[in-house]
């Protein structure tokens, strides 16, 4: 018998002073039961950081033709595509054709660097691809506010986001890493 999906809900109060965007987002989260705490609150950042009223999340981790957050337009055409982790090039490169911008958000502490090593030369003819490193402290920091029922306070200002409850607030300081 396959494993269901644990759902969680979260509510978003987020004010991006970076982007002039402020707004509450009321989101239900569906966590494949292969991934962790840190990689579905690393979903949600991806939606802080991105967050409109058109962003939403995909099937994600369960399925080869779409990424973990998209935007698409009243048309259907995918504006924004947003991948977590560090996938194939092939992929981020059928992502590139298919939108308008596409967002990589990159975690794992040491396999970054030797990723990117090895996947630089070919990804860096994307002018439509940007990728973004998450630190190992920050984004293990974050999984300790997985909770079944979330409200949480999201600050986001001069590149630093902040992200708390009635108990703990965590910072995260995404870094560049192509283009820098």
């Amino acid at each position: 018998m396959a494993l269901k999906a644990t759902i969680f809900k979260a509510t978003l109060n987020i004010a991006d002073m970076d982007r002039h965007y402020y707004g509450d987002h009321h989101l239900t989260i569906a966590r494949h039961p292969s991934e962790t705490d840190e990689r579905m609150m690393i979903r949600l950042l991806a939606f802080i950081l991105n967050a409109s009223e058109s962003l939403e999340f995909t099937k994600g981790i369960s399925t080869d033709d779409e990424p973990d957050l998209w935007q698409k337009s009243l048309s259907d055409e995918i504006e924004l595509w947003i991948e977590l982790g560090l996938p194939d090039e092939s992929r981020l490169r059928k992502a590139c054709n298919r939108a308008d911008k596409v967002i990589l958000y990159t975690y794992g502490g040491r396999a970054v660097p030797l990723w990117w090593e090895k996947h630089q030369g070919k990804l860096t003819r994307f002018d439509n691809l940007t990728i973004i490193d998450l630190p190992t402290d920050d984004t293990e920091s974050l999984a300790t506010l997985a909770e079944r029922g979330m409200n949480l306070q999201c600050t986001v200002q001069d590149g630093t986001v902040n992200i708390g409850n009635d108990d703990t607030l965590v910072s995260v300081t995404p870094e560049p890493l192509y283009p820098e």
